[in-house]
């Protein structure tokens, strides 16, 4: 079992940049594949991002591929989401999710056991 805490949100403006930290708790973060979310007021949860556990291969919504780059750091414990040139619509609550394994989709919340609290990342225009 992992615990996740997202920090890193806040207000910003447009074509700003941020970087969510996601922090696990336990010896076996490395065993982890790690996901990014985000839930605008209204709007059911979308993947934003997904990475291996080696950290080798990443996968990206259209929406942010190009802006936004996750990573992650095994001896550490931490995934991060560094974000570049913000926009409105990135406004969100932002998540980190973390499973041993997914069998389906990396793109569907559904495959992911472990879930943060959440991030609150506002961009204004």
């Amino acid at each position: 079992q992992v615990q996740l805490v997202e920090s890193g949100g806040g207000l910003v403006q447009a074509g700003d940049s941020l970087r969510l930290s996601c922090a696990a708790s336990g010896r076996t973060f490395r065993n982890y594949v790690l996901g990014w979310f985000r839930q605008a007021p209204g709007k059911e949860r979308e993947f934003v991002a997904h990475i291996i556990q080696s950290g080798g291969s990443t996968y990206y919504a259209d929406s942010v591929k190009g802006r936004f780059t996750i990573s992650r750091d095994n001896a550490k414990n931490t995934v991060y989401l560094q974000m570049n040139s913000l926009k409105p619509e990135d406004t969100a609550v932002y998540f980190c999710a973390a499973d041993l394994y997914i069998s389906g989709n990396v793109r569907n919340a559904g495959e992911y056991a472990y879930w943060g609290q959440g991030t609150q990342v506002t961009v204004s225009s």
